[in-house]
């Protein structure tokens, strides 16, 4: 059986098997979305908060699917992610990168990169909302490309690695004219090529950097959110170089158990090709 089609059978299990076992003490959106790496976060960036709505001796949960369209290429993502006591998250997402008009010039029509992102997140200290500090996180994903031939040819080292990231976020209640608001930093210590989907490292470095990454906004009302994200990225390759990512978006959570985030996204040059703007969507069942 494929993993892909594993995936889609865990995520409708957890998606049927959560009311069962998860809890919900945490405040309606304190979770975040689903990032296209598994974590809980925005759409590109993971946060220092955990996934789902558990709190101490609670478990959390999320189940996400996201479409990415660019104006040459083409992205799309599963996954899930589980906590437990508010304290540590295990996340799991499978990426598949459409090659689009890049596929079409190498006589490649239709190919695709895929990979696996596995992940681990630990709550430090902090809390998101009450105390003075901010909340503190640890990551790390491993990444597994499972298409590296093309990557390789154009510089590519690696086909798997991982990646370390610290995070930052905190929550004002009532801070802005009366709104929500909210901030995340990131940074990554990491060697990926457009977030691994290019492979790990290259004819121009070999060596992980500290890259920065940070999502901001605020909520409208207790609901809906509108908020950017920025991520930055290495430059290892010679072929073409890695503008940073960026996007605008709007979070609805119409409830605890589901979030929906549209975002128009702007991630420059992508494998030589210029201009790569176009929208995302991302659907997550969470608890």
């Amino acid at each position: 059986m494929r993993v892909t089609k594993i995936t889609t059978m865990l995520l409708l299990a957890c998606m049927t098997a959560m009311p069962a076992w998860a809890d919900s003490s945490r405040i309606l959106g304190t979770g975040g979305a689903s990032t296209i790496e598994g974590a809980a976060g925005g759409g590109i960036v993971p946060w220092a908060a955990l996934v789902g709505y558990g709190s101490e001796g609670e478990w959390g949960a999320a189940a996400f699917s996201t479409q990415l369209r660019v104006t040459d290429y083409s992205l799309d993502a599963k996954g899930l992610a589980i906590s437990y006591n508010n304290r540590v998250e295990v996340s799991y997402a499978r990426q598949n990168f459409d090659l689009g008009t890049l596929g079409d010039a190498l006589g490649l029509s239709g190919h695709r990169f895929r990979q696996n992102v596995f992940g681990l997140k630990y709550r430090v200290s902090g809390d998101l909302i009450y105390g003075t500090l901010p909340q503190f996180s640890v990551g790390l994903q491993h990444k597994n490309h499972l298409d590296f031939a093309v990557p390789a040819l154009v510089g590519g080292l690696r086909d798997s690695d991982d990646e370390l990231y610290v995070s930052a976020a905190k929550v004002w209640l009532a801070g802005v004219l009366d709104r929500n608001v909210f901030l995340n930093i990131t940074a990554r210590y990491s060697r990926a090529n457009q977030a691994g989907l290019l492979g790990f490292g290259g004819d121009l470095g070999d060596k992980r950097d500290v890259l920065l990454e940070g999502s901001g906004g605020f909520f409208l009302n207790r609901k809906l959110a509108l908020g950017m994200e920025y991520r930055q990225h290495p430059e290892n390759l010679g072929f073409s170089p890695q503008d940073a990512w960026k996007d605008v978006f709007v979070a609805w959570f119409p409830t605890k158990h589901l979030s929906v985030v549209a975002a128009h996204a702007d991630l420059g040059t992508v494998a030589t090709l210029p201009d790569q703007r176009g929208w995302y969507v991302s659907f997550a069942v969470s608890y």
